[in-house]
C-alpha cells in the first residue's frame, strides 16, 4: 500500500505502533508489557488497535502457535515524513521555517542539537 494512501492515526494507534516499531515482531502481550506503566491500556484493547493498524495498513501479522505475531509494513521515518508534511502543509502553508523557529524559540534546544542541525543542512548543500 502507498504510504500517502494510508489512514491516518489516533494518538493512541501511533503510540501503539511506536511500540511495534522499537520491538522484534512482538505479539500482542508483548506489545501490552512494552505500555508504560502508568497506561492501563486491557489486553482485548492492544489487540484491536493491533487489528485496526493492520486493517489501515500499517501493520500486518503471522501465526507462530497460538500467537498472532506482528509486523510493520511502513517505515517509521515514512509515517513520520508524511505526518510531519501534512502537519507543515496545514498550518504553516508548506514553509518549514516558522515551525522551526517556533521549536528553537520555544524548546530546549542544545549545542549539540544546533550542531547536528548544521551537519544535516550541510550535507543537503
Amino acid at each position: 500500500m502507498a504510504q500517502n494512501n494510508l489512514a491516518p492515526l489516533s494518538p493512541s494507534e501511533t503510540e501503539i505502533l511506536r511500540l511495534v516499531w522499537g520491538l522484534d515482531n512482538p505479539t500482542v502481550q508483548a506489545v501490552c508489557n512494552a505500555l508504560p506503566e502508568h497506561r492501563d491500556i486491557a489486553y482485548a484493547t492492544v489487540q484491536t488497535m493491533l487489528r485496526r493498524l493492520e486493517k489501515k495498513g500499517y501493520l500486518a501479522h503471522k501465526i507462530e502457535g497460538k500467537a498472532h505475531v506482528f509486523h510493520a509494513r511502513v517505515q517509521q521515518k515514512d509515517v513520520i515524513g508524511s505526518a510531519v508534511k501534512s502537519f507543515v502543509d496545514r498550518l504553516f502553508g508548506g514553509d518549514a521555517l516558522p515551525l522551526v523557529q517556533f521549536l528553537a524559540e520555544n524548546k530546549d534546544i542544545t549545542k549539540e542539537d544546533i550542531g547536528r542541525l548544521n551537519d544535516i543542512l550541510e550535507d543537503q548543500s
